[in-house]
Protein backbone atom coordinates (compact mmCIF):
# COMPACT_ATOMS: atom_id res chain seq x y z
CA UNK A 1 0.00 0.00 0.00
CA UNK A 2 1.58 3.84 -1.16
CA UNK A 3 1.97 6.19 0.89
CA UNK A 4 -1.35 8.00 -0.32
CA UNK A 5 -3.42 5.35 -0.31
CA UNK A 6 -3.01 4.95 3.24
CA UNK A 7 -3.57 8.78 3.99
CA UNK A 8 -6.68 8.51 1.51
CA UNK A 9 -7.51 5.54 4.57
CA UNK A 10 -6.63 8.27 8.00
CA UNK A 11 -8.75 11.27 5.85
CA UNK A 12 -12.09 8.95 5.15
CA UNK A 13 -11.23 6.87 9.20
CA UNK A 14 -11.68 11.09 10.57
CA UNK A 15 -15.39 10.72 9.20
CA UNK A 16 -16.02 7.64 10.69
CA UNK A 17 -15.54 9.32 14.39
CA UNK A 18 -17.02 12.38 13.62
CA UNK A 19 -20.54 11.16 12.14
CA UNK A 20 -20.40 9.13 15.41
CA UNK A 21 -19.57 11.61 18.03
CA UNK A 22 -22.22 14.25 15.98
CA UNK A 23 -24.98 11.05 16.75
CA UNK A 24 -23.97 10.21 19.98
CA UNK A 25 -24.25 14.30 21.10
CA UNK A 26 -27.73 14.70 19.34
CA UNK A 27 -29.26 11.54 20.41
CA UNK A 28 -28.50 12.30 24.42
CA UNK A 29 -30.65 15.17 25.04
CA UNK A 30 -33.69 12.50 24.61
CA UNK A 31 -32.45 9.84 26.10
CA UNK A 32 -30.07 11.12 29.05
CA UNK A 33 -32.97 10.46 31.82
CA UNK A 34 -32.99 6.81 31.00
CA UNK A 35 -29.57 5.73 31.59
CA UNK A 36 -30.45 5.68 35.42
CA UNK A 37 -33.13 3.15 34.76
CA UNK A 38 -31.40 1.06 32.57
CA UNK A 39 -28.35 1.21 35.20
CA UNK A 40 -30.20 0.35 38.06
CA UNK A 41 -32.84 -2.42 36.12
CA UNK A 42 -29.07 -4.02 35.13
CA UNK A 43 -29.25 -7.69 36.01
CA UNK A 44 -25.53 -8.24 35.98
CA UNK A 45 -22.62 -5.51 37.22
CA UNK A 46 -20.00 -4.93 34.61
CA UNK A 47 -16.79 -7.41 34.86
CA UNK A 48 -12.83 -6.85 34.22
CA UNK A 49 -9.88 -7.44 35.82
CA UNK A 50 -9.82 -3.86 37.16
CA UNK A 51 -13.68 -3.98 37.36
CA UNK A 52 -13.93 -6.41 39.93
CA UNK A 53 -11.86 -4.60 42.36
CA UNK A 54 -13.37 -1.47 41.52
CA UNK A 55 -16.72 -3.68 42.60
CA UNK A 56 -16.21 -4.06 45.77
CA UNK A 57 -16.06 -0.37 47.04
CA UNK A 58 -18.24 1.38 44.42
CA UNK A 59 -21.95 1.61 43.20
CA UNK A 60 -23.00 1.67 39.60
CA UNK A 61 -23.21 5.28 38.30
CA UNK A 62 -25.74 6.04 36.62
CA UNK A 63 -24.17 8.31 33.81
CA UNK A 64 -19.92 6.46 34.19
CA UNK A 65 -20.91 4.34 31.14
CA UNK A 66 -22.26 7.48 28.92
CA UNK A 67 -18.94 9.32 29.80
CA UNK A 68 -16.75 6.07 28.96
CA UNK A 69 -19.25 5.81 25.71
CA UNK A 70 -18.25 9.64 24.61
CA UNK A 71 -14.37 9.67 25.64
CA UNK A 72 -13.90 6.70 23.62
CA UNK A 73 -15.21 8.51 20.25
CA UNK A 74 -13.77 11.18 21.14
CA UNK A 75 -10.15 9.52 21.79
CA UNK A 76 -10.44 7.93 18.38
CA UNK A 77 -11.52 11.43 16.73
CA UNK A 78 -8.63 13.08 17.86
CA UNK A 79 -6.04 10.06 17.87
CA UNK A 80 -6.46 9.71 14.52
CA UNK A 81 -6.26 13.13 13.68
CA UNK A 82 -3.45 13.33 15.60
CA UNK A 83 -1.70 10.23 14.08
CA UNK A 84 -2.51 11.45 11.00
CA UNK A 85 -0.15 14.49 10.51
CA UNK A 86 2.51 13.28 12.62
CA UNK A 87 2.78 10.50 9.63
CA UNK A 88 1.08 11.57 6.92
CA UNK A 89 4.88 12.03 5.58
CA UNK A 90 6.35 9.09 6.85
CA UNK A 91 5.63 5.31 5.73
CA UNK A 92 5.69 2.57 8.49
CA UNK A 93 3.35 -0.10 7.91
CA UNK A 94 2.69 -0.42 12.02
CA UNK A 95 0.63 2.77 11.79
CA UNK A 96 -1.91 1.61 9.74
CA UNK A 97 -3.02 -1.02 12.49
CA UNK A 98 -2.85 1.59 14.92
CA UNK A 99 -5.18 3.78 13.71
CA UNK A 100 -7.32 0.54 13.37
CA UNK A 101 -7.15 0.08 16.53
CA UNK A 102 -7.96 3.54 17.51
CA UNK A 103 -10.83 3.66 15.42
CA UNK A 104 -12.41 0.27 16.88
CA UNK A 105 -12.89 2.59 20.01
CA UNK A 106 -16.07 4.04 18.07
CA UNK A 107 -17.64 1.06 18.15
CA UNK A 108 -18.46 1.19 21.87
CA UNK A 109 -21.09 3.96 20.81
CA UNK A 110 -23.30 1.15 20.10
CA UNK A 111 -23.86 0.64 23.68
CA UNK A 112 -26.18 3.40 24.19
CA UNK A 113 -28.98 1.55 21.64
CA UNK A 114 -30.26 0.05 25.62
CA UNK A 115 -31.39 3.43 26.26
CA UNK A 116 -32.50 4.23 23.00
CA UNK A 117 -34.49 0.82 22.96
CA UNK A 118 -35.94 1.89 26.42
CA UNK A 119 -37.14 5.18 25.08
CA UNK A 120 -38.93 4.02 21.36
CA UNK A 121 -39.51 0.55 22.80
CA UNK A 122 -37.89 -1.11 19.93
CA UNK A 123 -37.40 -4.99 19.42
CA UNK A 124 -34.85 -6.91 20.93
CA UNK A 125 -33.07 -7.42 17.67
CA UNK A 126 -31.96 -3.78 17.92
CA UNK A 127 -30.20 -4.67 20.86
CA UNK A 128 -28.15 -7.99 19.43
CA UNK A 129 -27.31 -6.50 16.79
CA UNK A 130 -25.83 -3.20 18.17
CA UNK A 131 -23.85 -5.97 19.95
CA UNK A 132 -22.67 -7.64 17.15
CA UNK A 133 -21.40 -4.08 15.81
CA UNK A 134 -19.86 -3.86 19.24
CA UNK A 135 -17.71 -6.99 19.47
CA UNK A 136 -16.81 -6.65 16.18
CA UNK A 137 -15.40 -3.68 17.13
CA UNK A 138 -13.49 -4.92 20.18
CA UNK A 139 -12.09 -7.76 18.16
CA UNK A 140 -11.13 -5.70 15.40
CA UNK A 141 -9.49 -3.09 16.98
CA UNK A 142 -7.20 -5.64 19.09
CA UNK A 143 -6.08 -8.21 16.26
CA UNK A 144 -5.27 -5.07 14.32
CA UNK A 145 -2.97 -4.03 17.23
CA UNK A 146 -1.59 -7.86 16.96
CA UNK A 147 -0.75 -7.36 13.28
CA UNK A 148 0.76 -3.98 14.03
CA UNK A 149 3.62 -5.85 16.54
CA UNK A 150 3.50 -8.66 13.60
CA UNK A 151 4.79 -6.12 11.11
CA UNK A 152 7.14 -4.52 13.27
CA UNK A 153 9.20 -7.83 13.69
CA UNK A 154 9.37 -7.53 9.54
CA UNK A 155 6.23 -9.45 7.65
CA UNK A 156 6.29 -8.32 4.31
CA UNK A 157 4.44 -4.86 3.50
CA UNK A 158 2.42 -5.87 0.27
CA UNK A 159 0.43 -8.17 2.17
CA UNK A 160 -1.57 -5.36 4.34
CA UNK A 161 -4.66 -5.79 1.75
CA UNK A 162 -4.63 -9.46 2.53
CA UNK A 163 -4.08 -8.33 6.46
CA UNK A 164 -6.86 -6.22 6.20
CA UNK A 165 -9.18 -8.39 5.01
CA UNK A 166 -8.31 -11.47 7.50
CA UNK A 167 -8.33 -8.93 10.64
CA UNK A 168 -12.13 -7.86 9.52
CA UNK A 169 -13.25 -11.42 8.26
CA UNK A 170 -12.15 -13.11 11.48
CA UNK A 171 -13.67 -10.39 13.49
CA UNK A 172 -16.75 -10.56 12.23
CA UNK A 173 -17.56 -14.34 11.94
CA UNK A 174 -16.39 -13.96 15.89
CA UNK A 175 -19.15 -11.35 16.30
CA UNK A 176 -21.67 -13.48 14.92
CA UNK A 177 -21.08 -16.79 16.05
CA UNK A 178 -21.11 -15.63 19.79
CA UNK A 179 -24.18 -15.98 21.63
CA UNK A 180 -26.24 -12.92 22.85
CA UNK A 181 -28.81 -12.36 25.17
CA UNK A 182 -31.24 -9.65 24.13
CA UNK A 183 -32.72 -10.04 27.82
CA UNK A 184 -29.77 -9.49 29.98
CA UNK A 185 -27.07 -6.50 30.15
CA UNK A 186 -24.72 -5.54 32.53
CA UNK A 187 -23.72 -2.01 34.51
CA UNK A 188 -21.45 -0.85 31.35
CA UNK A 189 -24.01 -1.24 28.83
CA UNK A 190 -22.88 -4.21 27.25
CA UNK A 191 -25.69 -7.42 26.36
CA UNK A 192 -24.69 -10.35 28.25
CA UNK A 193 -22.58 -12.72 25.60
CA UNK A 194 -22.28 -16.26 26.17
CA UNK A 195 -18.45 -18.07 26.00
CA UNK A 196 -17.13 -14.75 27.90
CA UNK A 197 -14.61 -16.10 30.12
CA UNK A 198 -13.43 -17.95 27.11
CA UNK A 199 -13.10 -14.98 25.23
CA UNK A 200 -11.09 -12.79 28.06
CA UNK A 201 -8.95 -15.22 27.93
CA UNK A 202 -8.30 -15.48 24.52
CA UNK A 203 -7.97 -11.92 24.30
CA UNK A 204 -5.47 -11.58 27.36
CA UNK A 205 -3.32 -13.71 25.49
CA UNK A 206 -3.74 -12.20 22.02
CA UNK A 207 -2.48 -9.02 24.31
CA UNK A 208 0.36 -10.84 25.32
CA UNK A 209 1.77 -12.16 22.21
CA UNK A 210 1.44 -8.28 20.53
CA UNK A 211 3.76 -7.50 23.46
CA UNK A 212 6.19 -10.43 22.93
CA UNK A 213 6.13 -9.08 19.31
CA UNK A 214 7.45 -5.88 19.58
CA UNK A 215 10.21 -7.00 22.05
CA UNK A 216 11.33 -9.24 19.69
CA UNK A 217 11.32 -6.60 17.07
CA UNK A 218 13.33 -4.66 19.23
CA UNK A 219 15.78 -7.42 19.51
CA UNK A 220 15.66 -8.60 15.94
CA UNK A 221 16.30 -5.50 14.14
CA UNK A 222 18.70 -4.04 17.01
CA UNK A 223 16.13 -0.70 17.72
CA UNK A 224 15.13 0.20 21.29
CA UNK A 225 12.53 2.27 20.22
CA UNK A 226 10.20 -0.82 20.14
CA UNK A 227 10.43 -1.66 23.76
CA UNK A 228 8.77 1.61 24.26
CA UNK A 229 6.49 0.68 21.10
CA UNK A 230 5.64 -2.14 22.97
CA UNK A 231 5.45 -0.50 26.45
CA UNK A 232 2.95 1.79 24.81
CA UNK A 233 0.79 -1.17 23.25
CA UNK A 234 0.37 -2.45 26.84
CA UNK A 235 -0.98 0.83 27.97
CA UNK A 236 -3.43 1.35 25.39
CA UNK A 237 -4.77 -2.24 26.14
CA UNK A 238 -4.74 -1.30 29.87
CA UNK A 239 -6.25 1.94 29.49
CA UNK A 240 -9.21 0.27 26.83
CA UNK A 241 -10.02 -3.04 29.03
CA UNK A 242 -10.68 -0.11 31.86
CA UNK A 243 -12.22 2.23 29.73
CA UNK A 244 -14.66 -0.30 28.32
CA UNK A 245 -16.05 -1.90 31.45
CA UNK A 246 -16.00 1.63 33.38
CA UNK A 247 -19.82 1.91 35.42
CA UNK A 248 -18.54 4.23 38.06
CA UNK A 249 -16.65 7.66 38.15
CA UNK A 250 -13.46 6.49 39.21
CA UNK A 251 -12.39 4.45 36.12
CA UNK A 252 -13.21 6.48 32.80
CA UNK A 253 -10.89 9.51 33.56
CA UNK A 254 -7.65 7.59 34.70
CA UNK A 255 -8.19 5.06 31.81
CA UNK A 256 -8.13 7.93 29.45
CA UNK A 257 -4.80 8.93 30.86
CA UNK A 258 -3.43 6.08 30.55
CA UNK A 259 -4.63 5.97 26.93
CA UNK A 260 -3.01 8.96 25.93
CA UNK A 261 0.20 8.14 27.58
CA UNK A 262 0.45 4.76 25.70
CA UNK A 263 -0.85 6.34 22.32
CA UNK A 264 2.13 9.54 22.77
CA UNK A 265 4.86 6.26 23.31
CA UNK A 266 3.54 4.46 20.41
CA UNK A 267 3.53 7.29 18.08
CA UNK A 268 6.53 9.34 19.05
CA UNK A 269 8.44 5.96 19.30
CA UNK A 270 7.28 4.79 15.47
CA UNK A 271 8.13 8.46 14.17
CA UNK A 272 11.67 7.72 15.42
CA UNK A 273 12.25 4.28 13.90
CA UNK A 274 11.00 5.53 10.29
CA UNK A 275 12.24 8.93 10.90
CA UNK A 276 14.91 8.93 8.26
CA UNK A 277 13.74 6.55 5.45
Amino acid sequence: MTLSERNIIFKAGLLFPAIILAFVTIVSFSIMPLYHTVIVNAPHRSSGFVQEFVTHFFNPQSYAPFVSILIAVVYAFVATIVIYYRFKKTQSPEILYIVFFVLSFVFEASRIMLPINLKYDLPNLYLIVSSRFLLFGRYFGIFSLFAASVYATGFEVQKQKITILVIALISLVISLKIPIDGLSWDTSLCMVSGYNAMFNIIEMGIALITLISFFIASYSRGLKAYLFVGFGAFLVMLGRAVLFTADTWITPFPALLILIIGTWFICTKLHSVYLWY
